[in-house]
């Protein structure tokens, strides 16, 4: 586990070209030390962690500025009611939450909203 946290610190923060820095590289320190300095985000199936209450979409208003439109590159299924479905080629808005996974995007399509991930978006200016 400690290998694979290593190689996950190895990549930029963000694909989407936020402000926020990357997290640094982890060193070589005892595991505890390590563990304590790695970020806890959400787990792979999207679930909050413990003690931390989830995202409720119906509660999320897009910020004031950086709101951007992208177009989908392929169909996505959602696999969850927080993700938002996809169709290849439509036009959907995109933004950004404090905390949220780089690798995700709140998506607007409609009345319609949920997590998107990057890698099926083209963000457009």
């Amino acid at each position: 586990m400690l290998d694979l946290q290593k190689q996950l610190g190895r990549f930029p923060g963000t694909f989407v070209g936020t402000t926020e820095p990357a997290s640094p590289p982890l060193s070589s320190t005892s595991p505890t030390t390590a563990a304590a300095t790695m970020p806890v985000g959400p787990s792979v199936a999207g679930l909050a962690p413990p003690g931390e209450a989830a995202l409720c979409l119906e509660e999320v208003t897009p910020p004031a500025s950086g709101t951007r439109k992208a177009r989908v590159l392929y169909d996505y299924e959602a696999a969850d009611s927080s993700e938002l479905a996809l169709l290849a080629d439509e036009l959907i808005t995109v933004y950004s939450l404090p905390g949220m996974d780089p690798d995700w995007l709140i998506g607007e399509r409609g009345n319609k909203k949920g997590k998107v991930p990057v890698t099926y978006l083209e963000l457009l200016s």
